[in-house]
């Protein structure tokens, strides 16, 4: 089916100001509410009385009526009397001071916090953090509405937001991506992004080098919505016109055209409507929940976080040479995705548009269905996001429009924590294509990792091995080298195998109250076999990236805020 980009904007505007137009009473007024509410329910209570025993009246006696004359009766008496007199006596001399004066708690042999009816159960004082993050199902619970952006966070069934990756891709609890949210009314805005600028430098006969910017920007507005959750985000790119429609240079990089030719050793630039979509969750029961996620732009259940959303990868400029093996169908023109999910698993099944992006990347593609998808997600863990999937994709490539293409993924991210301002993150992925033209399976492995040591040192790394044919990497036909040598070329279904090496480092220079600005260089080694040195000048060309990198600055998950549960509960800080 089809749809024009000026349908689209119109329909997805009038969903959005339906949502608003159904919202509950503003957030100020909720927070009127619960204040008072609070205020009448606040009663003085003695602070030498232990909670759960009623208080036992002062019998009324007659005039008429004599006590009996018994001599415990009249010891209890004079207590009383010297009590009573002291009390008064107490109270005239402090009455003048007691404006300035603070309160003091009961004392320490009195337990005044256990609560009648839960044995063992004590309710602080004052609130504190672990209070605040330790009950999940409290904040999200029918009936109560957020208050706060971290609130908001918590989602149905007790899955946080920090845990979304790309799309509906899950990462682990123990790791967050860097970004900003506030409150707007009933509204919590989110949003992040990069900033690369960088000068990048690919040796041999097929390198180049250019001066460019790699940059992309999201911005969600989440919401409680009919008794569940419902998030409207867009995810933009200037990569059009910062590294141009031809991308840029990355040895051994393949996939989609421009001007009608197949892009090779560089990497293509992505389109300025990465993601245009909605997304809408609710809960079956305590421990189960359903979502739909509609995109006109988008990405599929299919494969793993794309590697710009990757914990391990997200300061790291440069695509995997895998890219169209593991995650390329991030950007998709048509997704609709629905799936069930617990805190520990998630199930989804999409259909999408499997044709990639045309070279025109500022419009809306010709929106599609035909083609489908499914994966599984286990968050076994807070440290621990493992997922496979697989996917038809219906003629992917734009000058093949007769081949179809079979994939398969699967992955393991790993996260945890470093000291108090850091992270290290990992990713270990395995994708795999069959097209309906070439026989057997094509392979792609990899292995990366980020660690945020502090607040001003960031390293990472990546290795990768991929079988790419030589209708992948354009030596199909005779090429002539640099050197006027004529090269013959390989038969289109032969494959090769290559592969990278890669190290990075970035140094943050400048920090505001929102964002940090590194300065950072990544080098390459790249691995050709001995059939494609001549068309490479060397079996090890290199590559150089030195770049400034602009992002929010990384606000790493509380250790209270995580446990093997997925959810959010009391955690002692050093654990």
């Amino acid at each position: 089916m089809f749809f024009s980009p000026r349908s689209i904007a119109v329909g997805f505007g009038l969903a959005l100001g339906l949502s608003v137009g159904i919202a509950d009473k503003p957030l100020s007024a909720q927070a009127v509410t619960q204040d008072t509410a609070h205020k009448k329910s606040t009663m003085p209570m003695p602070m030498n009385m232990p909670m759960g025993k009623k208080t036992q009246k002062k019998p009324t006696t007659s005039k008429t009526a004599k006590p009996k004359n018994h001599p415990a009766s009249k010891t209890m008496a004079k207590t009383a009397k010297k009590s009573t007199s002291a009390s008064t006596t107490t109270k005239k001399r402090v009455a003048p001071e007691m404006s300035g004066m603070k309160m003091e708690p009961a004392p320490a042999k009195i337990d005044s916090t256990k609560m009648p009816g839960m044995p063992g159960m004590e309710m602080p004082t004052q609130p504190t953090e672990s209070t605040h993050v330790g009950m999940p199902e409290m904040k999200s619970a029918p009936g109560m509405k957020p208050h706060s952006a971290d609130d908001m966070m918590i989602g149905p069934v007790g899955v946080s937001m920090e845990r979304m990756g790309s799309g509906t891709t899950w990462i682990p609890d123990a790791v967050t991506l860097p970004s900003r949210r506030r409150m707007f009314g009933n509204w919590m805005l989110m949003a992040h992004g990069f900033v690369f600028a960088q000068y990048d430098k690919q040796s041999g006969e097929r390198g180049d080098n250019q001066f460019g910017s790699l940059n992309w920007g999201m911005l969600m507005a989440t919401r409680d919505l009919a008794s569940g959750r419902f998030q409207a985000r867009t995810m933009l790119s200037l990569d059009p016109f910062t590294v141009t429609g031809y991308g840029y240079p990355l040895l051994l990089q393949t996939g989609e055209s421009y001007k009608g030719q197949p892009l090779h050793d560089r990497q293509h630039p992505h389109d300025f409507w990465m993601e245009l979509g909605a997304l809408y969750q609710r809960e079956i029961s305590k421990g189960l929940a359903w979502s739909v996620y509609a995109a006109p732009s988008g990405e599929p259940a299919l494969g793993p976080v794309a590697f710009m959303h990757r914990p391990s990868a997200i300061d790291n400029p440069t695509a995997p040479l895998g890219h169209h093996w593991q995650d390329a169908t991030h950007v998709s023109f048509g997704v609709l995705t629905g799936g069930i999910y617990s805190r520990k698993w998630q199930l989804e099944a999409s259909v999408f548009n499997g044709l990639e992006p045309d070279d025109n990347r500022w419009n809306f593609d010709p929106i599609k269905l035909d083609s489908y998808s499914g994966r599984l997600t286990v968050n076994p863990n807070a440290h621990w996001s493992l997922s496979g999937g697989y996917g038809y994709l219906k003629r992917p490539e734009q000058l093949n429009p007769d081949e179809s293409m079979h994939r398969v993924t699967t992955s393991a991210l790993h996260g945890a924590r470093l000291g108090t301002d850091g992270q290290w993150a990992s990713a270990f992925i395995w994708g795999a294509n069959k097209h309906s033209t070439q026989p057997g399976w094509s392979n792609s492995l990899l292995a990366e990792s980020e660690a945020i040591f502090d607040r001003h040192n960031t390293m990472f790394g990546r290795a990768e091995w991929v079988q790419k044919s030589a209708e992948d990497l354009v030596v199909v036909n005779p090429v002539v080298t640099g050197g006027g040598v004529v090269l013959p070329g390989f038969p289109a279904s032969q494959r090769f195998n290559v592969g990278a090496l890669q190290l990075g480092y970035i140094r943050e220079l400048a920090r505001t109250h929102w964002a940090t600005i590194g300065l950072g260089a990544a080098g390459t080694l790249n691995f050709v076999p001995a059939s494609l040195e001549p068309y490479y000048g060397s079996r090890n060309p290199t590559g150089t990236f030195i770049f400034l990198r602009l992002r929010p600055f990384h606000q790493p998950r509380s250790a209270m805020r995580m446990n093997d549960m997925g959810g959010m509960q009391m955690k002692n800080d050093r654990e």
